[in-house]
């Protein structure tokens, strides 16, 4: 299991439109591991829809900041690696660090990753 982390609202002034292109940035990437024999995850797709439970209505809220980064390092303490996407990003620099803390491996590119057993 992969943790493909990315840039997500870095960058973006919380533009809700330039957050769709990085949400589906790491998606795509998401994909071409699925396609490749990997079972692939990224926080976003697991964490939105509880941070919208929660209460959160906009990206940066209490609600919001209280699932989305917690799920990202519970993700990161039960997968055998991570995808760290290119691009400016504390969060996924921070999925990275807990990684290497555990040793499992961190690729920066999709054609690093080695073929799925």
């Amino acid at each position: 299991m992969i943790l493909v982390a990315g840039p997500y609202r870095s960058g973006t002034g919380d533009d809700p439109a330039l957050i769709a292109a990085d949400h589906r940035t790491i998606q795509q990437a998401c994909l071409e591991l699925f396609q490749a024999g990997h079972l692939a995850v990224n926080g976003e797709d697991l964490a939105l829809p509880l941070a919208e439970l929660a209460g959160s209505r906009q990206v940066g809220d209490a609600a919001f900041d209280e699932v989305f980064h917690p799920m990202g390092r519970r993700l990161v303490a039960r997968c055998d690696g991570v995808l760290r996407l290119p691009g400016a990003s504390a969060g996924s620099d921070e999925m990275a660090e807990l990684a290497r803390a555990r040793g499992i491996p961190v690729w920066t590119s999709t054609a690093d990753v080695p073929p799925a057993r």
